[in-house]
């Protein structure tokens, strides 16, 4: 994939580029894990440079950048799964192979979201939303059924004694709670199929994860009509 779009900025219209991240990318991709992901978010979750070589080995269209100015401020990386073997109870160790993605299967039927993430300087930017945007194109693509992923809910922690993992996601969908991430994931047409729990090491959202999925509109219109 490369693509060529215009982002905003603070405001200001900067080109940018989306396209396939390569082994030359490492070193950016890794300072853009740290930027992203800072404490209490565990170091060891990080994408490491085995693991980014795991990707672009084992799933080149499945790794994802966005570039400005030279410099890498947002990555998404996915893998292809068959969703029958794991279902809805899967942890984000269990169904990304610990992040080296070994498991790729190229017949599978679902793209699977192992990471996302964008600088915060450009999170106003509508970086995510591109991504997100650019492995639907993805999924359309290769013909696979949906995509798939855990998205993290950082703000559960705040309300982890007054209600449940799934009452919380119920009151984001319903907007009386707003949620950084799922929130985000909302915006970008991902609904919401379950909860996840042990599903990472992850204090804010107390290990819990929202699955979140978007299906592949043209699959659903064929077997409609």
């Amino acid at each position: 994939m490369y693509k060529k779009l215009i982002v905003f900025h603070d405001g200001k219209p900067v080109p940018a580029i989306i396209r396939n991240y390569t082994k030359h990318d490492f070193a950016g991709l890794i300072a853009l894990q740290k930027e992203s992901f800072p404490p209490p978010y565990p170091e060891e979750l990080l994408w490491n440079e085995t693991q980014l070589t795991a990707h672009v080995d084992h799933f080149p269209a499945g790794a994802l950048c966005v570039e400005t100015g030279g410099r890498i401020v947002g990555s998404m990386t996915g893998l292809i799964i068959r969703l029958d073997d794991y279902g809805h109870h899967h942890s984000w160790e269990s169904i990304t192979d610990n992040g080296y993605i070994r498991n790729h299967d190229p017949e599978g039927d679902t793209l699977y979201i192992a990471d996302v993430c964008v600088t915060p300087e450009y999170r106003k930017a509508g970086i995510g939303k591109w991504l997100m945007q650019s492995m639907y194109e993805t999924v359309v693509y290769l013909g696979l059924k949906r995509l798939l992923g855990g998205g993290r809910m950082p703000g559960y922690h705040r309300y982890a004694d007054e209600m449940t993992a799934k009452q919380y996601l119920e009151n984001v969908v319903l907007g009386q709670i707003k949620d950084p991430v799922i929130t985000f994931l909302l915006r970008c047409g991902r609904m919401p199929i379950g909860v996840a729990a042990n599903y990472l090491d992850d204090e804010e959202s107390c290990n819990y994860a929202a699955l979140m999925e978007w299906n592949n509109p043209f699959l659903q219109q064929a077997a409609t009509e």
